[in-house]
């Protein structure tokens, strides 16, 4: 797992101290931690920026986690590992038959749920990292073996970092990409808040693109969270 978004793991648990507790050692051990402590805003949360895993407990306010795991699990790819109070069969076979990766009984270890993700990331992983080598939107194409941008009949030209970050945001469609997940991936490090380089770089690629700079349609800004590469309105 050398790509920083296969680290991204949200937490949807409404005990926070044990959350907290948990989020911490995964971090301690690789991984980006999000937490969510409410059922009803978790769907949007895991749909928006599609961790790479979510530790999701039944018992929610607002919206039980098989509810959460129901809602999300048609266009979800992540893996989701469950967690529950009530160790019982029952629960257990609803949580796997909703599309849950797997269900482990509270209390649980921080050893235990980080050797699951590890393991169910080992497997999921892989598949998202090699994924298509072309993708298509429209109009839009782009081959990483060939390194070619077409827009329709017109092949556009980028710099290789333009490049990368243009395949990045777009093997991602759909998802916001935070500047911490952008420079993570691209350069191994974390965003210090103050390099405008990315930004830059979006600005360019919405220029050759032909994206309009105010309001852009293909590679669009989230206020206060990150890149969203749209697969909508490429004609």
């Amino acid at each position: 797992m050398t790509d920083a978004l296969a680290t991204r793991v949200l937490i949807v648990e409404d005990d926070e101290v044990w959350a907290r507790s948990l989020g911490l050692y995964l971090e301690k051990n690789g991984f980006k931690i999000e937490l969510e402590s409410r059922g009803d805003l978790a769907v949007d949360r895991i749909l928006s920026s599609k961790p790479a895993a979510v530790v999701l407990d039944c018992l929610l306010p607002g919206k039980d986690g098989f509810d959460v795991c129901r809602d999300v699990r048609t266009t979800y790819q992540g893996v989701i590992v469950m967690l529950t109070a009530r160790d019982d069969d029952i629960n257990q076979v609803l949580g796997l038959e909703l599309g849950a990766d797997d269900y482990i009984a509270k209390p649980a270890e921080p050893r235990v749920i980080l050797a699951r993700l590890r393991a169910h990331l080992r497997r999921a992983w892989p598949m998202l990292e090699s994924g298509p080598d072309q993708l298509t939107f429209g109009r839009f194409r782009i081959s990483h073996a060939a390194r070619t941008v077409h827009l329709g009949d017109v092949e556009i030209s980028f710099t290789t970092a333009e490049f990368e970050l243009l395949w990045l945001l777009a093997s991602h469609a759909g998802a916001i990409l935070s500047r911490d997940d952008i420079q993570s991936s691209m350069r191994g490090i974390e965003h210090d808040g103050v390099d405008r380089s990315i930004d830059m770089r979006i600005s360019r690629l919405r220029k050759r693109l032909g994206d309009d700079a105010e309001t852009p349609n293909h590679i669009k800004t989230i206020r206060a969270k990150g890149y969203l590469f749209s697969t909508a309105a490429w004609g």
